[in-house]
This record gives structure tokens, C-alpha cells and sequence, in this order.
């Protein structure tokens, strides 16, 4: 299964002693909605989309929400997940027909392919929904991942061009104009997964909540003290679980994109999975790591790919010029921010210093 090649690499913390040491002094009150929450959640956890994915609803009597939660989650993965050689999802049927024929989708489908295309256009090609040739080539956090030869990634970059995605929004069409062409959403799909659980919740009267996919996180509302979320981000350079400070959030995404959990080795060298679309491989940046805190997730993930793109410098302009908060970690781990951030986060780990361009 060719799904997702971007893995989000944020911890949350959920201690109780946080949920009621931060934000909020002792004089305040929580608001009206949170005393219909609780510090013990309605909790289901499943591996799906070759992640692990779980929700939280803080609300009482809430519990059966995750049923339409987790059947949303289900449907959208098999609308989206690419299988090796059979035509089972609605992208399945699209790349098959590529060169050939549009092919109908379903309006979810629609949606999240034109967002796609739409960031492949802000990003210049640096991140491209069409890059699933390539990615399909490396196969990175996949067992039979491989590097190819510079023949084959020679083969496959002129087929790499979201802007040979032809889209009818009266027909609700997809069409890859070129034979060969392969869309890969992997890079947006669990940002758009992320929002539409979200939207299920808040549906349902769900007014505190988390959701992770897979690292991809969205806090929903506060937590049941009546304070913002802490989310931890993640250190690159250690296991999952380990952070190097956090910030406080409510209502938000918070997405990683880093070299660090998928990777491939080839004669001591590592190649990680953030595949550049026009030269072939792996992006060369002083960038280790670096997190996006956006309203929409599928924003987050998308920009999170297309900041690590950038290298630091070029991606703290680019952020700041589109009023994005983020986060990022050099190799030399130094951590570098936007400025709305530079009073919220809160480092935590002295190996890391906080610098300012």
C-alpha cells in the first residue's frame, strides 16, 4: 500500500498536572461548556492508513461519537489509498486513467485533490500531488524501499507536473493528461482526514477533543480544566516521546513534517522521505524538522511540506509572509520561530537553543 510518505512527529502531552498547571490562574473560572467535560475521555485507538490513529472526546456522554468518527476516518482512507496494482480507490481509478480518461470522484475527493493542486501551485513544484511516480521509485518506510538508479528517477521526473491535472468542477472530474502520471496525496491526505473528523465532532456537539493521525494532530476546544491544550513537539534526533519544549493551543493543527521515522539507508548514507519533485531525491536543507500550527489541518500538512522545502531562512520568510506560525530545527539544533510564537513556545530541552534570524 502507497499511502502516506510524510509522517506528522508531534507528541501531545496529556498529564492532569498540565491540564491545570497552564493558562488559567486559580481565581478563574472555566467556561460553561467545560463543565460538561472530563478528565477521563471516551477514547479509540486503530491502525489505519498504516498510521496509528486515535481520538479523544473529552465531553461526557459522547462516547458513541467515535462511531461516525472512526467510520468517516475508514471511508476517506479507502477513497484515497493507493494499492500496488489494483484499482480499488477513487485515486487508484484516476492514476489508471491517466492519459486515457477523466474519471468521476466523490465530492470529498474533489475537494482534497484541488487543495492539492492549489499548494502544488503556491510551492512552485517543490511540493507536487503528482510526485507519486517518484515516490512509488523509493518506496521509503516501505519494505521494499530501494534507491533507484539516476535512469529510472531520469524516467519518471517529466511525469511529475500537478499542472497536467485537468479538473471540471461541473463534471466532478479528474484527469492526468500524460500516460504514466501518478497522484500521490500523501503529503495532504491526513490534513484533510484530520478536518473532516473534526468536523464529525463538532457535528455531534463534541466541544473538547483531541485527534491524531499518526502524529497529525487538531485540539478541539480546551481541555476539561478550561485551558488551551500543550502539545509537545517532537525532538528529531530522539525516539518518539521525546520533546524539546512545548506551546499551548486550542482550536488548531499542529503538523511536523522531519527526516527522522522514515528513512532509508544505502551504503552508510541516509536517504529520508521528503522527496524533492525536481531533482529526484531527498531535499538537502539545514532543516531537521519543522512544525506548522494552522485553523485547518490540511493547510498544515500541506505547508509543512512545502516549508521544510525551503531550508530555514527561505521558509521563515515564506511563513511569516503568509502569517503562518512554525517551528523549525535545524541539524545543529538550533530552533528557529515565527514571530506570534516567540512568546508561546516554551523550550524545554537544553541540548536545543532558540535563535533569531
Amino acid at each position: 500500500m502507497n499511502y502516506l510518505k510524510k509522517t506528522g512527529l508531534i507528541l501531545l502531552i496529556l498529564f492532569t498536572f498540565l491540564f491545570t498547571g497552564c493558562g488559567q490562574s486559580k481565581n478563574e473560572t472555566a467556561d460553561e461548556n467545560h463543565s460538561q467535560t472530563t478528565t477521563n475521555p471516551a477514547s479509540r485507538t486503530e491502525f489505519l492508513m498504516g498510521t496509528v490513529v486515535t481520538v479523544k472526546i473529552y465531553d461526557k456522554n459522547k462516547e458513541d461519537v467515535l462511531d461516525p468518527v472512526f467510520k468517516k476516518i475508514q471511508k476517506l482512507a479507502d477513497e484515497i489509498t493507493v494499492n500496488d496494482g489494483e484499482a480499488k480507490s477513487e485515486v487508484d481509478k484516476i492514476n489508471q486513467n491517466a492519459g486515457i480518461s477523466p474519471v468521476e470522484v466523490s465530492e470529498d475527493i474533489f475537494t482534497l485533490i484541488t487543495a492539492g493542486k492549489t499548494y502544488s501551485d503556491r510551492a512552485n513544484g517543490s511540493f507536487d500531488i503528482t510526485i507519486g511516480p517518484l515516490s512509488s521509485l523509493w518506496h521509503i518506510g516501505f519494505p521494499d524501499a530501494r534507491k533507484p538508479t539516476q535512469e529510472e528517477i531520469n524516467n519518471v521526473l517529466p511525469l511529475i507536473d500537478y499542472r497536467f491535472v485537468e479538473l471540471n468542477d461541473d463534471k466532478q472530474t479528474v484527469y492526468l493528461q500524460n500516460k504514466g502520471m501518478e497522484i500521490d496525496l500523501g503529503g495532504i491526505a491526513k490534513g484533510f482526514i484530520t478536518d473532516k473528523v473534526r468536523d464529525v465532532l463538532v457535528d455531534h456537539g463534541v466541544t473538547s477533543a483531541i485527534i491524531d493521525l499518526g502524529g497529525n494532530v487538531y485540539v478541539l476546544g480546551k481541555n476539561a480544566s478550561g485551558n488551551k491544550w500543550t502539545v509537545g513537539i517532537q525532538d528529531p534526533f530522539s525516539p518518539r516521546g521525546q520533546i524539546i519544549g512545548s506551546i499551548q493551543e486550542a482550536n488548531k493543527s499542529i503538523v511536523t513534517s522531519g527526516i527522522y521515522e522514515r528513512y532509508l539507508e544505502v551504503n552508510g548514507e541516509i536517504y529520508h522521505h521528503l522527496l524533492n519533485p525536481q531533482d529526484g531525491y531527498p531535499f538537502k536543507n539545514d532543516i531537521a524538522g519543522v512544525s506548522v500550527i494552522t485553523d485547518e489541518s490540511t493547510d498544515g500538512d500541506a505547508l509543512s511540506t512545502l516549508l521544510f522545502s525551503k531550508g530555514v531562512k527561505d521558509g521563515l520568510a515564506y511563513a511569516e509572509k503568509i502569517g503562518v506560525d512554525a517551528i523549525f530545527i535545524t541539524h545543529n539544533k538550533d530552533v528557529y520561530l515565527t514571530s506570534k510564537l516567540k512568546n508561546k513556545f516554551k523550550l524545554t530541552n537544553k541540548e536545543f537553543t532558540v535563535k533569531h534570524p
